[in-house]
């Protein structure tokens, strides 16, 4: 069963930046899309940014042009480069792996990814 793993979260000034990363294990990694959530108290789960088996990527509106997903395949990684942060973006963050292999879309519904991370806090101060 695909286990996958966060880090790199913390406590950052406004206006500072962090990577995230997500370490998958098993073979299969490059067939699947991933994609990076993130839940504040109080909130529900909402979708940050995705990419593809092809390494097409896509980003929610409010942090497109602030946050970059990457994916290194020899290594079973994705990550996800923050800056600019703001203290709205204060969140538990979690990768997650698509259900499909070889999927031709994005998706932003935590429903079509089914194998989670724990999660790894980012706090974000004013």
């Amino acid at each position: 069963q695909v286990q996958l793993v966060e880090s790199g979260g913390g406590l950052v000034q406004a206006g500072g930046s962090l990577r995230l990363s997500c370490a998958a294990s098993g073979r299969t990694f490059s067939r699947y899309g991933m994609g990076w959530f993130r839940q504040a108290p109080g909130k529900e789960r909402e979708f940050v940014a995705a990419i593809s088996w092809s390494v097409s990527t896509y980003y929610a509106d409010s942090v497109k042009g602030r946050f970059t997903i990457s994916r290194d395949n020899a290594k079973n990684t994705v990550y996800l480069q923050m800056n600019s942060l703001r203290p709205e973006d204060t969140a538990v963050y979690y990768c997650a792996r698509r259900s499909t292999s070889y999927s031709g879309s994005h998706s932003t519904m935590p429903r079509e990814y089914n194998t989670w991370g724990q999660g790894t806090q980012v706090t974000v101060s004013s």
